[in-house]
């Protein structure tokens, strides 16, 4: 006589199946969203990176055409205007023989740049024909100074330097550059200095 044997049952139940598959979910969408989280914190990284490098490259820029202030095509003092946040100048800064006007002047968090080619015979720099430009909108400054101004006694002399608005045109002979730069406007414990000294050659 055969015996009926209870033989074991392998397999998963359909409850096990539906765990199984929302666990794996679970997990993958969580994966997702934290490759997501970490792709937009290196976008965003980069770009913080790439603002900064252009306003750094701003700043060598003004320190290069700096440097080479000279007299202007009418004759004039190569240093017009040296205010806190202003600096007017005359420099040949794309090498044509002729010195351009040139002025940058901070704008709330707006660094921008105007050039006026020289017109005629004897030169004239009509107003009217500067072309300006925003080289980076990343500047956070606020109220502190972008140009400080010093004297040829400099840094020996730190009595009368950085020097008072009224004999900075006839006195300076080096020009200090502080931008503060943070692409986020709200996160000022990321602020990032950017610092240039200048020695004005044709002064000197």
């Amino acid at each position: 006589m055969k015996k009926n044997r209870n033989l074991p049952q392998y397999g998963f139940t359909l409850i096990e199946v539906l765990v199984s598959a929302a666990i794996l979910v679970i997990l993958a969408a969580g994966f997702l969203g934290l490759q997501f989280i970490i792709s937009q914190n290196q976008v965003t990284a980069w770009r913080n990176y790439l603002a900064i490098e252009a306003a750094n490259l701003s700043l060598s820029n003004i320190s290069r055409e700096l440097r080479d202030a000279r007299q202007s095509g009418t004759g004039g003092y190569p240093l017009e205007v040296s205010n806190d946040q202003e600096i007017v100048f005359y420099s040949d800064i794309d090498y044509d023989a002729e010195v351009e006007r040139v002025r940058y002047t901070l704008s709330g968090t707006e660094l921008i740049k105007g050039t006026t080619e020289p017109v005629g015979e004897p030169a004239t720099y009509p107003a009217d024909s500067e072309k300006t430009k925003i080289l980076t909108d990343i500047i956070r400054n606020g109220a502190s100074p972008v140009f400080y101004y010093y004297n040829t006694d400099w840094p020996e002399d730190t009595t009368n330097n950085p020097l008072p608005l009224d004999l900075r045109i006839s006195d300076t002979r080096h020009i200090k550059i502080i931008l503060i730069t943070n692409p986020k406007a709200d996160s000022p414990d990321f602020d990032f200095i950017l610092e240039s000294d200048v020695r004005l050659r044709m002064l000197n």
